[in-house]
């Protein structure tokens, strides 16, 4: 994850301490991070996106985590350390007992972030998510109107989503969009960061398609277009800190991201550029994510590097402690993860940028080519930039 408003603007944000190594309660460096855990706590979902990664649909499956073994993972997961809980899907509130276990974790003092589709969201259940003091919803969106709705499935997905933008912001919860980039979507990027500012949105996620379940059908953008749709988000972002709006713009799963922007500053002799310098050396890309500062967990336990690498297990909370089996250096995948710069392949390998970056996406890698550590085809930089 890049903070877009961090690194090429320098506004501080919430998680500075623990992406960049900046304030209160950082760790002395950025492998030393409990990893903030994904849990997928059902695979049930009232939409039918066209990009899903757990293929989900409106319809139950058996073998999810009851209640209890949900409670029991909470409890492992605060007694860990964990920095942050993200409780996904499917869709999560179509799951009868999330807010419940929502409200133990709480009690344990457990962070908690929300990425929900927002459809299910009224006034009355914005206001138990509030109480609850979630740190953040983020609500996911395809463009705007009737693009959402084609990539949603379902007519009148957009305003369902927008009600719930709307309940949440009107009882004071923090709320920000989920955006995943598609040529489809970069072109109403300018539309989109009209939205975020007439709708008062604080934080917006911009994700890399990870062709994964659905999302292998689908056409990603090329590296042109990639570049372009940065090129866009970082002037928005740009004009927002430059008109004193401190709202929080994040790009996901291309560590690239951060050193495009790097060269950006370089390029242009921008003071800010030590700073982003810093800040990526020390935040490490990929080095640091999947598999050691991001975990996934299952709607069936299944513990996973990340949520779009789930045909790789290291075990199943079930059987085992997520902490047991998130320490276990024994398995070779995990370990290997771990120090995954001494095995990437290809451009990675070889890539000038490769402390900052970590070699990348390693799930866009492996499902794009069947190996973990092949280069990444997302990676939209030329031979001369990484030389």
């Amino acid at each position: 994850m890049f903070n877009v408003s961090r690194v090429l603007c320098g506004v501080s944000q919430p998680m500075d301490h623990h992406r960049y190594g900046r304030g209160m309660g950082s760790p002395a460096k950025a492998g030393a991070r409990k990893p903030v855990v994904v849990w997928n706590v059902t695979r049930t979902c009232n939409l039918k996106c066209t990009h899903c990664y757990s293929d989900s649909a409106a319809q139950h499956y058996d073998g999810e985590l009851t209640h209890e073994e949900g409670r029991a993972l909470l409890k492992d997961l605060a007694e860990y350390g964990v920095p942050a809980v993200l409780l996904s899907g499917g869709e999560p509130l179509a799951r009868p007992d999330t807010l419940e276990l929502a409200a133990y974790a709480r009690s344990l003092g457990l962070k908690l972030t929300l990425s929900t589709n927002g459809t299910l969201i009224d006034e009355a259940r914005a206001r138990r998510i509030r109480d609850l003091d979630f740190a953040y919803v983020g609500v996911s969106f395809d463009g705007l109107g009737e693009t959402n709705d084609r990539f949603r499935g379902v007519s009148g997905a957009f305003d369902r989503a927008l009600r719930g933008i709307r309940n949440l912001r009107d009882v004071g919860q923090k709320v920000g969009l989920r955006l995943t980039l598609t040529p489809n979507t970069m072109r109403d990027l300018d539309v989109i960061f009209d939205f975020i500012e007439s709708e008062n949105i604080e934080r917006a996620c911009f994700y890399h398609l990870v062709p994964a379940g659905r999302g292998l059908a689908l056409t990603d953008m090329n590296h042109q277009q990639t570049r372009e749709a940065l090129d866009t988000i970082f002037a928005r972002t740009r004009a927002f800190a430059a008109a004193g709006q401190p709202r929080e713009i994040l790009t996901v799963d291309n560590h690239a991201d951060g050193i495009y922007a790097f060269l950006r500053l370089q390029e242009e002799n921008n003071p800010q550029v030590r700073e982003a310098h810093d800040l990526l050396m020390w935040n490490g890309g990929a080095t640091n994510s999947s598999g050691l500062g991001i975990a996934d967990i299952d709607w069936l336990g299944n513990v996973h590097p990340d949520q779009f690498l789930q045909s790789i297990t290291f075990g199943n909370v079930k059987e085992r402690r997520f902490s047991e089996i998130w320490s276990d250096e024994s398995n070779e995948t995990l370990h290997a993860l771990r120090n995954r710069r001494e095995h990437v392949g290809g451009r990675c390998n070889s890539c000038r940028f490769l402390a900052a970056c970590g070699g990348n996406f390693r799930a866009r890698a492996y499902n794009a080519t069947g190996d973990l550590w092949a280069e990444d085809p997302g990676c939209y930089l030329t031979d001369a930039e990484i030389a």
